[in-house]
């Protein structure tokens, strides 16, 4: 009994943490031009639209999408910011995904917690338009994910559930019929909703419960079930998959798992909860060739690298767990599309890492002047 009060209060310090050109002879010239090929070699992601770094202010009196420029070199600039026409919560709404870009990066998506809708924006390249605010469906959103012209969209508040919409080619939503669903019960602290790679799943995160909830998607857009899995670790937070429909998940008491997304929607334990020594671990991500996934911790101050096995499974890159100190308060991350360039909000500001051959983690610059409650990552 004693083990297991530890244990919920371990959990409830970790969460509370978290939501807190050809014909050129010139040897000059040639060297410049081999220099933008290998940058648009880089860069070349499928994706359209400026190289970019989003982060949502999340403000009481009026959100906004704070934009920052990418530099070639992966490191950022302020430029400007652009209202979402809704309004936020002014702290953090404990999740990971509350902005989302679309898979071919035309179009962003940002959720408005304090007036319970969500934003449209058009990526082009002079920035962001807004071009529609819908109801989210629910009460309080705090996550979203995109594939194709399908959204869903993570409520919080009330009991929870989750949402989706038919993305329109100007930018309107049009709510999906027998798409809303419930989480697997009542104050089940939900922190994530994304789909897999081939969009026939829906998967959400529940902390309170420690619960994996699966969701299959049919050709309209429209989810059925859940059908909910125990987390292998406690506190299950932000997650990311990778590259065979594998799940990696960040769980805020220590620690993160892999599983294996079977073809009925089945979640295998793959690697389970593997500590990464580091307080708080609640948000994740995973590099666009499947071989390292990160962790932000909270109370660590830090962030946990990870090698991902052929088979899914994971081991740290660094024994103590900090691939990188970036000082108490990390929170979201974000990958840029080509995962060169690692991004790391931490308080109001936003680190950039250089992703290493081996994993590791290059401090490049950091970027401030965001205001307390900001929320979110999502780098072109």
């Amino acid at each position: 009994m004693t083990k297991h009060l530890a244990l919920l209060a371990l959990a409830a310090a970790a969460l509370s943490a978290c939501e807190e050109n050809r014909g050129i002879t010139n040897p000059a010239a040639m060297a410049v031009e081999a220099s933008r090929q290998a940058q648009r070699a880089e860069d070349r992601d499928g994706r359209t639209g400026p190289r970019a770094v989003y982060t949502l202010t999340n403000q009481v009196a009026g959100n906004s999408v704070a934009v920052f420029a990418r530099a070639a070199d992966g490191t950022l600039s302020a430029a400007g910011s652009v209202a979402t026409g809704g309004t936020g919560t002014g702290a953090g709404l404990g999740s990971q995904g509350a902005l989302a870009l679309s898979d071919d990066g035309r179009w962003l998506f940002a959720v408005n917690a304090g007036s319970n809708d969500v934003s449209v924006f058009r990526v082009g390249r002079d920035g962001l338009s807004l071009l529609d605010r819908t109801s989210s469906g629910g009460t309080r959103p705090i996550s979203l994910t995109a594939h194709g012209h399908v959204l869903y969209v993570l409520n919080a508040g009330g009991d929870g559930n989750i949402s989706g919409f038919a993305l329109g080619t100007t930018g309107a939503l049009t709510p999906i019929s027998g798409s809303t669903r419930s989480l697997s019960g009542t104050n089940v602290g939900p922190a994530q909703v994304s789909f897999s790679p081939d969009g026939r799943r829906l998967v959400v995160t529940e902390k309170t419960t420690n619960l994996l909830d699966v969701y299959t998607v049919d050709g309209n857009g429209a989810a059925s079930g859940p059908a909910s899995v125990a987390s292998a670790g406690t506190t299950p937070f932000g997650f990311a998959f990778g590259r065979h429909d594998d799940v990696f998940v960040s769980e805020a008491v220590g620690s993160a798992s892999s599983y294996e997304l079977g073809r009925t929607g089945s979640l295998t334990v793959v690697s389970g909860a593997v500590l990464t020594h580091q307080g708080a671990p609640c948000w994740l991500v995973v590099t666009d060739n499947g071989r390292y996934a990160y962790t932000a911790n909270a109370q660590g101050g830090s962030i946990s690298g990870f090698g991902i096995a052929r088979d899914g499974s994971i081991s740290l890159l660094d024994a103590s767990g900090a691939t990188a100190d970036v000082g108490r308060g990390a929170t979201d991350l974000a990958l840029s599309g080509n995962s060169r360039y690692l991004y790391n909000l931490v308080g109001g500001s936003v680190l950039a890492f250089r992703v290493q051959e081996d994993g590791h983690l290059a401090l490049l610059g950091t970027v401030g002047g965001l205001p307390a409650g900001t929320v979110g990552l999502a780098a072109q």
